[in-house]
Order: C-alpha cells, then structure tokens, then sequence
C-alpha cells in the first residue's frame, strides 16, 4: 500500500449520533474509520464530526454510504437490548460477578441473562482422535448427562440468589438462564451479536491465579473478540455497588475516540462523581511533550464538559509500563479501570494482545472494557 492510499480523507460530516452509526457500520464491513470534530481549536463534539477513513477503502465505502436506506437498514440489525449479560461456571467469582451485575441492572432499570456454556468432553476427545465423527447412543446419551447436570448446577445457583434477594444482600432484579453446549467463548460472543446486550460482566480468578490460566483464558478471549461493553469483576473485589466507586483510571489514546469511551463510561456509571486519572496509552510515535500536551488539552475538554467530576492525569513510559501502572494504582486505590478496546485482525490479536486483555491478567482491579 502506497502512502497516498493510506493516506486519511473524509468520506462524510455528520452530527455526533450519525457520526457514530456510520463508524459503526462502516466497522461491521470492515472498514476502519476514524472520527474527528470539525472544530479543532475548541472542541464541541454537538458541532459536527468528520468521517475519516484510508483513501484505499473510498470505493468500498462509497457504495455503502450511497445507499440511502444506510441507517435506516442497520439500526435495527442490532438494537441495544434492555438486558445485562452474565456468563457463569457456578464458582465463588461468578456468584462476585452477579454481585456487582444485580446492583448496576438495578439502577438501570435492567434484566439479567445467566449464562452457562460447557463442553463435552467425550466430543472434544473424539475430536483429536479422528478426522471423520461419527454419533452412537452412547454418544448421545453423554451429551444428555452433561447438560441434565448443567441444569442442574444452575437450579442450585439460581436458588442461592433467589435467597440472596429475600435476605436483601441483591437487589430484586428479574433474571432468566440459559445452559448451552459449546465453546464458552464462542457461546458469549454469538449470543452478544444475536441479542446486543447493554452490558456483559464477568468473574475473574485473583492475579496470582489468571497467570497460572493465561492460555485459553474465557473472559481474555472474549475481551479480544467481543464488540459490547465488557466489566471484568475480580474475586475478592473491595465494590459491591456504583457509589462505592471512588477513583477510576482511564486510559487514552489521547483523540477523539477518547471522548466516546467516556461518554459511555458515564452511562453506565451514573450518579458517580468519582476521581477520574486520565493516563496515556505509551506511542513511540509521539514524543513525551507532545503527549502531555494532547493529555493536559483532553483533560481540559473533560473539565469543561463534565463540571461534576474531578479529573487527574498521570503517565506512563513505553520502557516502564507495568512499573508506573502499579505505582498509579497503588498510590491512589483505584476502583475502576476503564480501557479502550479497538478491534484487531486475528493476527494482530495472536502476536500483538490489546491493552484490556495484557491488564487482565495484571490486575486485581475491576475493568470496564468499552469497544471504540
């Protein structure tokens, strides 16, 4: 590819919302598109934004921008459900997770999907074993075992919550379940896509643990793969509810799509007045000036945008950034990690894992993870 053909233009100048629909559909047809206000000196994300895109990808996206029927079409491909998922195996982080899903479905006037998903693994084995599968009656009838105990499993969790909510430790949210066969992972992702859930929370193990499951890590597969908001609830979390969060530290690529994610990260966290630590995403591209400059500038833009909250910035070096991310968030006890999650090729995942997924298994920290 040339220089000219990576070169960024503008395909189109819409308000906010539209702005965000094109990104979105344009996402979907694999085209990556960029956002950017038209006002640069003094940003008013209300004045109109560009669409930027790679000069290679024009002709694609013109032949989708040209349909008129463009929003109208996808916007109701997937409409953002009035329901919080959350996946289970029935462990003590799981039960930590519905903890913390029951008390934001609350506030938000939501439902709850408990999700199970398991493996069999007399499939699985006949699967490593031979090309060709074949199904007898005593394949089937495994099958059948492992579901009847999954129900089974779930009857017995769904009646501790239910216990739960009369002792009044959960909030009385309406809840349905779902037992599916088949890789978690995968499971999560094709119901998010199907039903577009608001939220997906998930239990982690503790630090020491996720290190010892780095490879085939559930919720570090889906944080790579899914396109929801994703929170991250760590066993032995100090939160149980929104108030309770009092610091949150947020990472930026320092651009527009700053702005996006924390317009989200407010939405989904409403009535907090929290400490909000804006932290650089380290670039080798960008010089240390340059960057605290763009992050003293976002700073400001929050500050005039959101008076009812306190921000901070911090930073973190490209030679040291696991030592100064402790450091920030042992120094200031941080509540709540928010990170922005691009999408990426899947080699770009295998070789180059993005930022939420490297902090997972880093953190004992609850993690909202917001798709950009």
């Amino acid at each position: 590819m040339t220089a000219d053909q990576d070169r960024l233009i503008t395909v189109a100048i819409h308000t906010y919302d539209h702005a965000i629909k094109l990104k979105n559909i344009l996402a979907g047809q694999g085209i990556e598109a960029r956002l950017q206000n038209i006002n640069l000196d003094h940003p008013v994300v209300a004045a109109g934004m560009r669409v930027r895109i790679k000069e290679s990808d024009l002709p694609a996206a013109l032949r989708i921008i040209e349909n008129p029927e463009i929003f109208t079409r996808h916007s109701s491909e997937c409409v953002e459900s009035d329901t919080l998922l959350v996946p289970i195996d029935f462990s003590d982080y799981s039960l930590q997770a519905c903890r913390m899903a029951f008390a934001i479905a609350s506030v938000h006037k939501l439902s709850i999907v408990l999700l199970h998903s398991f493996t069999d693994p007399t499939y699985a084995n006949m699967m490593q074993m031979s090309d060709v599968l074949t199904y007898d009656v005593a394949n089937s009838e495994s099958s059948q075992m492992f579901t009847s105990e999954a129900e089974r499993l779930m009857t017995r969790f769904t009646s501790h919550l239910r216990e739960l909510i009369k002792t009044g430790e959960l909030p009385p949210v309406k809840f349905s379940t779902i037992v599916s066969e088949g890789l978690p992972e995968e499971v999560i992702n094709s119901y998010a896509k199907e039903h577009c859930p608001n939220l997906i929370v998930m239990g982690t193990r503790g630090a020491d643990q996720k290190e010892r499951e780095l490879v085939g890590s559930v919720t570090a597969e889906v944080l790579d793969t899914c396109r929801f908001p994703v929170f991250t609830v760590p066993e032995g979390v100090r939160i149980s509810k929104m108030s309770d969060i009092k610091r949150i530290l947020l990472f930026c690529d320092v651009d527009q799509e700053d702005m996006l994610v924390f317009q989200r990260l407010t939405a989904i966290l409403p009535g907090c007045s929290p400490l909000v630590t804006l932290v650089n995403i380290p670039s080798k591209k960008q010089n240390i000036d340059q960057m605290n400059s763009s992050l003293l500038r976002l700073k400001k833009y929050f500050e005039e945008h959101y008076p009812n909250l306190t921000f901070d910035t911090g930073k973190l070096t490209t030679g040291n950034v696991e030592e100064d991310y402790n450091r920030l968030t042992e120094l200031q006890h941080i509540d709540l990690i928010a990170v922005p999650n691009k999408k990426k090729s899947v080699f770009a995942r295998l070789f180059n894992p993005g930022l939420a997924h490297r902090l997972l298994f880093r953190t004992d920290c609850p993690m909202m993870v917001i798709p950009v």
